[in-house]
């Protein structure tokens, strides 16, 4: 096997042993465990939420009628007063009334614009605009044999809509306007050259232009929504049905709602509901309101989730359909031209019995879990206490308990796998034999605590002088050993160099007001020029010229043998 596989191979065996450490045993058994009681949770949740969705549907029913029920109000009103302005051009009256206000039209009738108040406190003032205007309208018509017949019907539904628009459940604004060029409304205004600006408005209006004979062939009641560009609250949502009669039009009665009167509606339908946010949408699936609080952002739909909805409502009149996150239950109105929207979350969902149900389930869940975490804690927890109690021993048995640096077992078995692994990669490898210089006078004159001191600041300064995957160790008593893979014999001298330097420097304070100063004697050995990778041997030269460096006089640095024979002292 070549030497880099098997480098390699020895790497990942080394990284699958430190990975599956007893701690991440324990904690994968209890990932299984607790995933496995998850999924079996989450297998109920899922039939729950069927359920879930199945309710929302319900709810949407009766929130839908009863949306219903309150926009029939404004409906059935329209129909009354269509049928009572249609009896009146039926049997139009003949009381001094009516030929006042005739009269008074007769003289108003060219003026920009007037109005004809007859008893303000039976009916409603009419107010209109000259034949000049009418003239050069295409919609509007004012044929005076039928004058007659027009004002009888206008002064029946202003006596009828005062009356109507006082009671609760009524809306507050209704109002008619005539092709014979004058209007009426139940919340008037003071006259003035605005009356022409506002009757020219209502003209404009989809609500009055849709009631055309060739806008609306079945001549039935109509919705439609006027947006207001710089205030929603300000936008109206319209109903209107076209008066006819003998194949004649005579105009548009209608009543507003306001988007905050519709949101209000909607509100009184949703008071005892659940939560979640109801969108009230027209026929061409354009937002009218929602139930959410003023300032707060409705939902939106992307464009694609857009087109899946109108694809699913133009398919059914009610129905659900799953939008990313969301829940959306939609159902078409009778009496409003448009549909409502119900968008929810499962979470939204958990104030009703499904969240009373979901609720018990996942306490279970959590009681499961929660015991299964507290043994997990006290199982962590022994196999951490072991684990720490085992690297506390095996810490102690390959290090040096006072200088904290590896001892000499443990370094030598360290420095001889390195020496391998250096030598099937084809590295250098270098080795500093260290001793203390008159380490003996230290403990004689200042006690075994001072030196003891002295070999712990020594070891401090080697460990800041080595990096990487370098090692040092004592071993002996002031000898040190350093091992350097991968550097060279000039590299190894070089650090050599740094280490005297360094202990050179280092001034220890022993005792109160004493310090001492010591020095270095070190022996440097590669394997370079021997191609040697034998550690022992490599140690036994760093070693001899360890003393050839004390013969020389101490405190330096040899990483040569000399020529000449040397003394054994």
């Amino acid at each position: 096997m070549p030497p880099s596989t098997a480098a390699t191979g020895s790497s990942r065996l080394n990284s699958m042993r430190n990975y599956f450490v007893p701690a991440r045993v324990v904690n994968l058994c209890f990932v299984i465990v607790l995933v496995s009681s998850t999924l079996l949770t989450w297998r109920e949740v899922v039939v729950l939420e069927d359920a879930y969705v199945a309710s929302q549907r319900n709810t949407l029913d009766k929130v839908s009628s009863a949306l219903d029920r309150q926009m029939e109000i404004g409906v059935n009103a329209l129909l009354f007063f269509r049928n009572a302005m249609r009896a009146a051009v039926e049997t139009p009256l003949t009381s001094e009334v009516l030929r006042n206000v005739q009269g008074e039209f007769a003289q108003q009738r060219e003026q920009p614009f007037w109005r004809i108040s007859v008893d303000q406190r039976r009916t409603l003032p009419i107010t209109g605009v000259s034949d000049d205007f009418v003239a050069r309208h295409p919609l509007l018509s004012r044929d005076d044999p039928q004058m007659h017949n027009e004002m009888t019907a206008a002064l029946e539904v202003g006596y009828i809509m005062r009356l109507a628009t006082a009671l609760p459940a009524m809306p507050k604004h209704a109002w008619y306007v005539s092709r014979a060029g004058f209007f009426l409304s139940s919340q008037p205004s003071a006259v003035s050259a605005e009356s022409v600006t506002r009757y020219e408005s209502l003209l404009a209006e989809p609500s009055f232009t849709g009631q055309s004979h060739h806008a609306n062939r079945f001549r039935g009641v109509r919705w439609f929504t006027s947006a207001h560009h710089t205030d929603p609250q300000a936008s109206i949502v319209t109903v209107s049905v076209p008066l006819d009669y003998a194949q004649h039009w005579y105009g548009v009665l209608a009543i507003d709602y306001a988007f905050s009167s519709v949101k209000t509606l909607l509100e009184e339908a949703l008071r005892d509901e659940e939560q979640g946010e109801y969108q009230l949408y027209n026929n061409q699936l354009e937002q009218v309101v929602t139930s959410l609080p003023a300032g707060v952002q409705p939902r939106a739909f992307t464009p694609a989730q857009r087109q899946a909805l109108m694809q699913a409502i133009t398919q059914s009149n009610s129905g659900s359909l799953r939008l990313g996150p969301s829940y959306v239950v939609w159902q078409k109105l009778d009496r409003f031209d448009g549909l409502l929207l119900r968008i929810h979350t499962l979470r939204e969902g958990l104030q009703g019995d499904f969240g009373t149900i979901s609720i018990a389930l996942a306490l279970l869940w959590l009681l499961f879990t929660t015991m299964l975490l507290s043994s997990w804690i006290v199982i962590r927890r022994m196999v951490n206490n072991m684990y720490a109690m085992q690297h506390s021993l095996q810490w102690q048995a390959w290090h040096d308990p006072l200088t904290r640096l590896l001892n000499r077992g443990a370094l030598f078995e360290r420095a001889k796998a390195l020496a391998e692994l250096c030598q099937q990669q084809h590295r250098p490898f270098s080795v500093i034999q260290l001793d203390l210089d008159h380490f003996k006078n230290v403990n004689d004159h200042y006690g075994h605590q001072a030196g003891d001191l002295v070999l712990t600041q020594a070891a401090r300064l080697i460990g800041g002088c080595i990096e990487g995957e370098d090692l040092a160790g004592r071993v002996g008593g002031e000898e040190f050993c350093i091992v350097l893979p991968g550097s060279t014999l000039l590299q190894a001298q070089r650090i050599a160099e740094r280490i005297r330097e360094r202990i050179g420097r280092k001034e220890i304070l022993v005792h109160n007001n004493q310090t001492v100063r010591i020095s270095a004697s070190l022996g440097v050995s590669s394997a370079e020029p021997s191609e040697s990778y034998v550690f022992e041997y490599l140690q036994m030269v760093a070693d001899r010229r360890l003393y050839l460096a004390k013969w020389a006089g101490r405190n330096r640095v040899c990483a040569v043998d000399p020529i000449q024979d040397v003394p054994n002292t």
